[in-house]
């Protein structure tokens, strides 16, 4: 089920980038469902718009094209396109801009943060297995 709202629960929150805000620009994922461990936002960039190049101080960002078709610019020049599923990382001081290069609004998902990655610390919860995979038996 599509969630046109944000829904809040015991320790999760669901919904969708249209329960965040409409139109082009920013939809705040982590205001918009409590996320508290790292920065994380949407884009929605119509076709021929670009940001200016930025950077940042110390927070380090990974990009996820949800739609469309986007070229980014680093700071040394090169410039890289990317459509559907394509992902770049991108370190804190590196300058960066971002170019709707196609038709449709382009929707992008920026993930930034600071200090490592915390590791695998999930585990099943009682009386769980792998779904997918033969159960020890």
């Amino acid at each position: 089920m599509r969630e046109q709202e944000i829904v809040s629960g015991d320790g999760y929150c669901v919904g969708s980038l249209d329960a965040l805000g409409e139109g082009p620009g920013f939809r705040k994922i982590r205001r918009g469902l409590d996320v508290k461990a790292f920065g994380i936002n949407a884009i929605v960039m119509p076709p021929g718009y670009e940001t200016g190049g930025h950077y940042h101080e110390e927070q380090e960002e990974t990009y996820f094209v949800h739609s469309g078709r986007i070229a980014m610019t680093f700071g040394d020049g090169t410039t890289h396109e990317l459509g559907p599923g394509g992902i770049a990382r991108v370190d804190a001081a590196t300058v960066r801009s971002v170019r709707n290069i196609g038709d449709d609004e382009a929707v992008y998902v920026i993930a930034g943060g600071k200090d490592g990655y915390v590791g695998r610390d999930g585990r099943l919860a009682e009386g769980e297995t792998m779904r997918g995979r033969p159960s020890a038996s």
